[in-house]
């Protein structure tokens, strides 16, 4: 059996491939959010791209939710999740350079996927618009790093596993899973009838319910308790919210309003419901752990976004679960009110929480810090800023619309008229996140460049003190 690797060592060995994923994630989060402002800015200026096919509203949306799921989601998620498995498992990564051919070949079909959906190839389901033959080429680039990212941990030198590797190797397993289902469902082999929806919703709840979730939470039972120097407060707990999550939250997302037989959105209102249980424990272990600690929580800027991350995932899974019932979900269903969930558990959960993760492994890759540490209090600011500003609009905005629509005797082009006011906040809310996600993507990128910058020095002073005042070697 080989020697426990040391935390530098391990570093050393996945700096390259999480440094694709990193800054290539970094990336899709600025052209994800250029393409949510111009979708936004369409709802005030309807005219803006009349005249274009590419930029419709459409597409517009589209590109936006695939550069974040798929661009940024997915692959900061992975970084995370490779980091961890090194880490926790005191092992070096395996096959870094295969790792790496996969993160780039994912970007491949990712890049394809948006070209193909401006083009008009989109398959028109949310949250799997990329054609086809785009969905192949990312699948195999993940396929490639999962892979290499599940030998990394059965080879660690830590036998004992940790809850968040429980969370991260079953999210490794997950979205090829329902990724590759939804695909062949829905694309290459296209049930028919209501089906297909119920296939598009089902993936939908998994892929930002489950596989966000799974990650998001690993990463949470990690970071809290290192940057408290504490130890997890229930290992049972938190596998008992493991398996309640995977159990109740991967057959929810129809909803009531749904064209199907009325038995599909009860169970997926029952599993809603059901959801409350994970959410219930896991808010009572992270607090038994951080309890008298919460002051070090908020010193950090690194936990900080952790802990923002933390109460939007709460958050979120209530007002989902409030959602899904059969009274409410009358009003708030087809309104705003469901994207301000989905927002809320995407971004100010997922998002927040990877945020905070980048924050603490990149300057642990290169063994220095950021070069701009003032550009992650902003990022912090307006990341948390502008999510409020996008979530509590769409919210209040979806339940005045759905009461509005509610009442027969209201014309529906005055009800979309009374969105504009809530549309507009949220747009501003799109404009912070964007400028947060540029503050984001520079200290990323600054901080490889620097580091890179530094070594090439060292080089060239290291060749030319080799060189006498002649030219000769000295």
């Amino acid at each position: 059996m080989n020697a426990v690797s040391k935390p530098s060592e391990i570093d050393v060995s996945c700096r390259l491939p999480l440094l694709v994923l990193f800054i290539s994630g970094a990336i899709w989060l600025v052209i994800g959010s250029v393409f949510a402002l111009l979708a936004s800015l369409t709802f005030h200026k309807p005219d803006l791209f009349s005249n274009s096919f590419t930029f419709t509203y459409g597409h517009l949306v589209a590109v936006r939710t695939t550069a974040f799921l798929y661009g940024a989601g997915i692959q900061l998620g992975l970084a995370t999740t490779i980091w961890l498995f090194c880490r926790l498992g005191r092992t070096l990564l395996v096959q870094r350079i295969l790792v790496t051919v996969g993160a780039a070949v994912w970007n491949l079909g990712v890049t394809v996927g948006v070209i193909g959906i401006l083009v008009g190839d989109a398959t028109g389901f949310d949250g799997l618009d990329m054609p086809g033959y785009a969905a192949l080429i990312a699948f195999l680039g993940y396929l490639v790093v999962a892979i290499f990212a599940v030998l990394t941990l059965h080879e660690r030198r830590e036998p004992a596993l940790y809850v968040s590797q429980w969370f991260l190797l079953a999210a490794l397993f997950w979205f090829p899973w329902i990724f590759a289902t939804a695909n062949l469902s829905l694309v290459v082999f296209p049930v028919r009838g209501v089906t297909q929806a119920i296939i598009a919703w089902w993936f939908s709840a998994n892929l930002q319910i489950v596989w966000f979730g799974l990650v998001g939470l690993g990463a949470i039972f990690y970071f809290v308790p290192k940057l408290t120097n504490r130890q997890l407060n229930s290992h049972y707990l938190a596998l008992f919210t493991f398996w309640t999550l995977i159990l109740f939250a991967s057959w929810i997302g129809v909803p009531n309003s749904a064209p199907v037989p009325s038995w599909v959105p009860a169970l997926s209102t029952v599993g809603s419901v059901l959801t409350l249980i994970p959410v219930i424990t896991f808010a009572l272990n992270l607090h038994a752990t951080v309890e008298g600690k919460y002051s070090i929580l908020t010193a950090n800027l690194v936990s900080k976004f952790v802990l923002v991350g933390t109460f939007a995932f709460v958050v979120a899974s209530v007002l989902n679960t409030i959602g899904s019932l059969f009274q409410v979900s009358q009003i708030t269903d087809l309104t705003w009110f469901v994207p301000a969930k989905a927002q809320l558990n995407s971004y100010g959960f997922f998002a927040m929480v990877m945020f905070g993760a980048a924050y603490y492994i990149v300057p642990q890759l290169f063994g220095t810090e950021f070069p701009a540490p003032k550009l992650i209090k902003a990022h912090f600011w307006l990341a948390t800023i502008g999510i409020v500003l996008i979530v509590l609009p769409l919210a209040a905005g979806g339940i005045v619309q759905g009461q509005l629509l509610n009442n027969p005797s209201n014309a529906f082009l005055s009800v979309t008229k009374t969105a504009l006011m809530f549309l507009r906040l949220s747009t501003l809310g799109d404009l912070l996140i964007f400028l947060g996600h540029l503050a984001f993507a520079f200290n990323v990128i600054g901080l490889v460049r620097q580091y890179y910058a530094a070594r090439a020095a060292e080089l060239i002073a290291a060749a030319t003190a080799e060189i006498g005042p002649s030219g000769a070697k000295a």
